[in-house]
């Protein structure tokens, strides 16, 4: 199935199957490597992109279903102001230790503060309850958010 994308911006062709998942096309046939693949069914949130500013699995997402969606990913979300305050935010609380999961991270808390602002503790709870970091920087992803929404740092 031929198809134009529009990720990051840029336009961009692909010849694939229907039913590919989007981060396959993302990494095997763009070349774009910032989502990852963690579980393969959606739990884990290390795929995490943007499909028109909403937070989706692109792991479970087929290709087909994306039409001309705009998709961004961790690579393109530092062009929003809520992507680059979270970006700095997450070098200034250094949250990354492996940093496998952090692209996904980030793409979940960007899609946060979009549509919460100032949010509180229990709203990035549960925003960021999708997304699994084996190395437990919980408290500090959830510093980072509150730093980069202009809430107070407890």
């Amino acid at each position: 199935m031929a198809m134009k994308l529009n990720v990051n911006g840029s336009v961009r062709d692909v010849d694939v199957e229907p039913d590919m998942p989007l981060l396959w096309v993302l990494r095997d046939e763009l070349n774009i490597k910032g989502p990852k693949l963690g579980c393969g069914v959606g739990l884990c949130g290390a795929c995490t992109v943007h499909i028109d500013g909403v937070a989706r699995r692109s792991c479970m997402t087929p290709i087909s279903t994306v039409g001309a969606a705009k998709i961004t990913t961790i690579e393109g979300v530092g062009d929003s102001v809520i992507g680059k305050r979270l970006q700095k935010a997450w070098i200034d609380h250094d949250v990354a230790q492996c940093g496998y999961c952090q692209a996904g991270q980030i793409m979940s808390a960007t899609a946060l503060l979009q549509t919460h602002p100032k949010p509180t503790d229990a709203e990035i709870d549960g925003a960021m309850a999708g997304n699994i970091c084996r190395c437990a920087t919980y408290n500090r992803i959830r510093a980072a958010i509150k730093d980069a929404a202009g809430v107070a740092v407890a």
